[in-house]
């Protein structure tokens, strides 16, 4: 019987396939008691079994450094390294095989249970993603205490890709799923910055999560239509509706591989106005994909990648030679580099422990630099000492005060005499950069406008504070909404006040990589763009396309609206 369900689309494009299953290995899990004499076997049997889990991941890890993966999606395979020292799974295990006799897959099963149940008590964003976590550690741990891997099924004779269903994905899943010809995925769980969004944007795999209880609803081996820009999925489509998802996906990779012949096309508007497009960066091995996509340069190099997933901090030296890497590879295109922006979903192991009521309100970003002078001071030099060697820029992220402003500048100062006192050279001329990431800062502009020669819009969490919405919870992910009128006249006044002052000004969230809102940046001003450099091409289409002087118009009228179902409208027309 054919259906259909809905859920949020988070990566475009459309997947047909068969469903592939993935089980929850601790569903399966007996427990039995383990004669005395065989407990140490049992310690040996959990010990190979985290060797085991250690070596895939590292495995993984290394795939991840290959450039065929996104560079996010390391520093979550780290963390699941690192679970696997942590004393309060690993040894709380030990120790129960140890007092109760029992096998090692129950030990693990119940001290995860434990951990869950505790995390569940505290309304914390960070923690509730590490409980996610250490489930996903847990159960790679049980499949190979089972001896039961979960491979995909070999490519099928019909030529049709693998749908992965499952409850959630944890990183190390969906890139070990990468030699496999999986189509697309379809979780329960899961919003826009989860791990199986991440993972399915940067290899360009049709996803659609938060659909609830679908892995209940579907068999293997069913057929599939994923519609990744929809957020529709089709369970044993008839003849008429699978003869019109394989004509718009074999229209849309049509249009996909056209996109290649524009990378060397000047980025510039029918009436000749020219459009910068940058791309963010995670890591330095990125730059290869910024290269090849055209970019105008980097736009964005989010530095808090070096720090996460370790257990001691980068020094100076290792910062200097990742901030140089990325800065000669360019080969003087112009290289932004965001100091640290930790906090919040992001945290360091060893620093900054304690327990935030509300993480994302806490000590982050600047904020939490400016609070560990000796560490930011490392960076700073660390970064002065790199843009010797081609055109740095310096970013600050989630400003709001002036005086953080002044504080930053100062500390610049600081190390910049630093540097002179050790005869190291640097760029007399660096430009400083601020992010407006809350409304405060977009509210507040003169402060920022007089003290900084650029600004950066982080419409992620912009968004996300004006709406005061938790984007990576599904529950009210649905309510994150781009096109809300308040949202809108932040951010185009922000853009509009920098043009006023001659300030430049680029979008660099995610909203700057979706062609859906690239006409309506155009008509707000923006004339520089940053964004995943997969993302790059499409936009830059757009822009060929796009009419300033015909657009503009419509959209100063679209910020004027208040009512979202006419914006909705009038973007339609846009």
């Amino acid at each position: 019987m054919t259906f259909a369900l809905h859920g949020l689309p988070v990566s475009h494009g459309i997947a047909i396939g068969h469903v592939h299953l993935v089980s929850h290995a601790l569903l399966e899990v007996n427990h039995y008691h383990v004669q005395p004499r065989h407990l140490k076997k049992e310690l040996e049997r959990l010990r190979i079994a985290v060797d085991t889990v250690r070596g895939e991941l590292a495995g993984l890890k290394a795939a991840t450094g290959s450039g065929q993966g996104h560079s996010e999606v390391g520093a979550f395979v780290d963390l699941h390294i690192m679970l696997l020292d942590d004393p309060m799974l690993l040894d709380a295990a030990r120790q129960l095989i140890e007092e109760r006799r029992c096998n090692a897959e129950w030990a693990l099963v119940q001290q995860m249970e434990l951990l869950v149940e505790q995390f569940e008590q505290i309304d914390d964003a960070y923690l509730r993603e590490r409980k996610a976590d250490v489930v996903q550690v847990v159960e790679r741990l049980v499949k190979v205490l089972l001896g039961r891997p979960g491979h995909l099924p070999p490519r099928r004779k019909d030529g049709l890709g693998t749908i992965v269903v499952a409850h959630d994905l944890s990183p190390a899943d969906t890139i070990g799923f990468r030699e496999h010809h999986v189509a697309g995925f379809v979780t329960d769980v899961g919003g826009p910055t989860s791990h199986t969004a991440i993972v399915a944007r940067s290899q360009s795999i049709p996803a659609v999560v938060a659909l609830h209880h679908i892995r209940h609803l579907v068999e293997d081996d069913e057929l599939v239509i994923i519609d990744g820009t929809r957020g529709v999925v089709i369970i044993e489509p008839d003849e008429r509706v699978l003869e019109e998802y394989q004509l718009r996906k074999a229209e849309l990779e049509l249009e996909r591989s056209k996109l290649k012949r524009l990378v060397t096309a000047r980025s510039a508007t029918l009436d000749s106005e020219a459009i910068g497009l940058f791309g963010n960066i995670e890591l330095p091995t990125d730059v290869a994909q910024v290269k090849a996509a055209g970019a105008d340069g980097i736009g964005l190099y989010r530095t808090e990648f070096l720090f996460m997933g370790r257990e001691t901090l980068p020094d100076e030296e290792e910062q200097f030679e990742a901030y140089r890497k990325v800065i000669k590879g360019m080969a003087g295109k112009p290289v932004t580099i965001r100091t640290l922006d930790i906090g919040a979903d992001k945290a360091l192991e060893g620093i900054n422990t304690r327990v935030e009521p509300n993480p994302a309100l806490g000590l982050r970003a600047i904020r939490f630099s400016l609070a560990e002078p000796q560490m930011f001071l490392a960076q700073l030099r660390a970064l002065l000492r790199a843009s010797h060697y081609g055109k740095l820029k310096l970013l600050v992220p989630m400003l709001a005060h002036a005086h953080e402003i002044d504080q930053t500048l100062g500390l610049i100062a600081q190390a910049r005499e630093q540097l002179r006192e050790k005869k190291q050279k640097y760029d007399e001329h660096l430009e400083i950069g601020g992010m407006i990431e809350v409304p405060a800062a977009a509210l507040a502009l003169g402060m920022f406008i007089r003290r900084l020669q650029f600004l950066s819009i982080g419409t992620n969490d912009l968004i996300q504070y004006t709406l005061a919405i938790d984007r990576t919870d599904e529950a009210v992910a649905h309510l994150y909404d781009p096109l809300h009128p308040a949202v809108l006249k932040l951010i185009g006044g922000t853009i509009q006040s920098c043009a006023r002052f001659g300030l430049p000004i680029s979008v660099c969230g995610e909203l700057a990589g979706d062609s859906t809102y690239t006409r309506l940046l155009l008509g707000m001003g923006l004339r520089e763009f940053s964004m995943h450099p997969s993302q790059i091409l499409e936009v830059k289409q757009e822009i060929l396309r796009a009419d300033v002087g015909d657009i503009a118009p419509k959209v100063q009228r679209i910020l004027k609206m208040d009512e979202p179902a006419r914006i909705r409208e009038a973007m339609e027309r846009l």
